[in-house]
């Protein structure tokens, strides 16, 4: 995977980051962060393509796969979305981004949402993979939702249970859940299958992961209602998947505009892991979206974006 990207720890800000990255110098740069329970790895047939015209950073986020993972606290405050955009902001100014486009799946687009909220100014446009706001989805609990992203409600359980749970078979677990949100199939290529199962059987990774969703039921909620009515100012693109939870349990659209002052959407054929199941298609995307914006005209309009 990745051939001619190059691997390196950057310094983020509080926690050193794996990155790997690849594009021509010169080219508009762009951060690609993957969610739970992966890595950078998902990025694997998106990437190499779109590092032809940009400069693509994919970085592993503090607590999985080769980042580090910092000790928490009683208010999970290293793991909130407010830290792990941090480190996002901070690793692109190591690399002399000061501005950046941004594509996020899962996990990772909440801490692009985040990172849109006190970063704006340093964001141009954010294409998100399958989320609706955080606090709008814990406040539209059904129980149709609940089922299917039990997860959510699992991994928030005070320490150790799900620590000790889920390391009593690591592998069995992060299957059983990526598997059945996949409709039960498995999307993954071998390459990323490994690297994902190894990561994830550290004790470590497991423990810092349930810290980031404890975060997004606790301190990430007040940092959201801190922000009262204020909304992502950069154009921003929601995708997300047909045979998926976000269409079928939320307005997905009418929460966005909510949060969102410029947004288009767009349902795909697929289920949660899109990146991996129809890459040509999100590959499509994403480059319709972001070319027009780096040419300093408007994104078009898909044919089929819900308005």
């Amino acid at each position: 995977m990745f051939e001619g990207f190059t691997e390196e720890m950057i310094a983020g800000n509080g926690a050193k980051i794996f990155v790997r990255r690849a594009g021509p110098l010169g080219a508009e740069p762009l951060v690609l962060v993957h969610g739970y329970p992966q890595t950078s790895a998902m990025w694997h047939q998106l990437a190499p393509e779109l590092a032809k015209n940009f400069q693509v950073i994919c970085p592993d986020l503090r607590g999985y796969g080769r980042s580090d993972k910092p000790p928490s606290d009683a208010q999970h405050s290293p793991y909130s979305k407010r830290a792990m955009a941090s480190d996002i902001a901070a690793v692109m100014s190591e690399l002399g981004h000061e501005r950046f486009h941004v594509g996020a799946h899962d996990r990772g687009a909440r801490v692009c949402h985040r990172l849109g909220l006190d970063h704006g100014e340093r964001v141009k446009s954010m294409v998100f993979l399958d989320i609706a706001p955080t606090r709008e989805m814990y406040a539209n609990t059904s129980d149709a939702f609940a089922k299917a992203y039990w997860h959510w409600f699992f991994l928030i359980q005070d320490y150790p249970i799900p620590e000790t749970m889920i390391g009593e078979n690591p592998e069995s677990y992060w299957k059983l859940k990526c598997f059945n949100q996949a409709g039960g199939d498995n999307p993954f290529s071998d390459a990323a299958l490994a690297e994902y199962l190894d990561a994830f059987r550290d004790p470590a990774t497991i423990h810092a992961t349930c810290e980031d969703y404890r975060a997004a039921a606790t301190i990430d909620l007040r940092h959201d209602d801190e922000d009262g009515s204020r909304k992502l100012a950069m154009p921003l693109k929601a995708i997300w998947a047909k045979h998926g939870v976000i269409g079928r349990c939320f307005d997905a659209a009418a929460l966005w505009a909510e949060r969102a002052e410029n947004v288009t959407c767009t349902e795909v054929d697929a289920t949660h892991y899109m990146a991996e199941e129809i890459p040509d298609e999100i590959l499509a995307h994403m480059i319709a979206f972001f070319t027009p914006i780096c040419q300093n005209r408007r994104p078009r309009n898909e044919p089929n974006a819900l308005r």
